[in-house]
């Protein structure tokens, strides 16, 4: 694993005057940011691809048509895969209710829409005007509203050197890793390694396994290539059904269901 830059504070504004404005993006190939923070709150949307923000205490995952809030001054690395993603900056001195940590959020058809449009007011744009002034005020407050709906789409990070370890492992092997198998890989018993993983990560490794599989099937059910039989293979469910059933009980569809509206949506 490859570790990210420290780039720290980022100025988005380039020194221009305005409290908010957008920035698009489109990425092929993985892209990560390095380590950085923003002087102003961040709501970021994907339309599509999923991208992955990892803070100091946890990951979070951000498919297709949902957004990631980021508020000002948190510290974190994201990471692009073949996504096309717009990003929303606004000053704290909106007095948005923005919170002290990042959140996965669903985002209403007033916000997306809002979003496309705020395209014609770029972060780094040299001077507000009172029409970006009074529309970026709108749909931050839109915005704060929805930042109640959180999705439970995220892993927990550690920095104890074997729970770091044992997670690490485990998302690089995600097919076919086993408990006995993990403690081989990083030197310790079961056990010993149930216990320190429940410790730091308030989580079973078990769980923190269904969650990271679950997940990674919803990133590769976000592309047209793979079926669904052979995501389900590809993040280590040895039947369909039982994948269909952990899928459904984690975001309330089929994988087929998700992968159409995800898709449909893209087009």
């Amino acid at each position: 694993m490859t570790v990210a830059a420290n780039l720290g504070p980022q100025d988005m504004r380039q020194g221009s005057p305005v409290l908010a404005g957008s920035y698009f993006l489109e990425v092929g190939d993985e892209q990560s940011t390095g380590w950085h923070s923003h002087d102003l709150h961040q709501l970021q949307y994907a339309f599509q691809g999923v991208a992955q923000v990892e803070t100091a205490t946890a990951v979070y995952f951000l498919p297709p048509r949902q957004a990631v809030w980021i508020p000002a001054g948190v510290e974190h690395c994201t990471t692009l895969t073949r996504v096309r993603t717009a990003s929303l900056f606004f000053d704290p001195r909106l007095a948005i209710e923005a919170g002290d940590r990042v959140r996965i959020i669903g985002v209403p058809p007033v916000i997306r829409e809002m979003t496309l449009y705020a395209r014609r007011w770029p972060i780094g744009r040299p001077s507000p005007d009172s029409v970006s002034s009074r529309f970026f005020a709108t749909l931050g407050e839109l915005i704060a509203e929805s930042l109640d709906e959180e999705l439970p789409l995220t892993l927990p990070t550690s920095r104890h050197p074997l729970v770091a370890a044992a997670m690490r492992y485990t998302l690089d092997h995600l097919g076919t890793v086993t408990a006995g198998e993990l403690g081989a890989a990083v030197g310790a018993s079961e056990r010993t390694l149930r216990r320190a993983f429940l410790a730091e990560a308030s989580t079973s490794w078990s769980q923190y396994l269904q969650q990271a599989r679950l997940l990674r099937a919803m990133a590769l059910l976000s592309e047209p290539g793979p079926s669904v039989l052979s995501v389900a293979t590809a993040v280590g469910f040895g039947s369909l059904s039982g994948f269909a059933r952990a899928f459904h009980r984690c975001t309330g569809e089929t994988p087929l269901s998700y992968r159409q509206r995800v898709l449909a949506a893209t087009a």
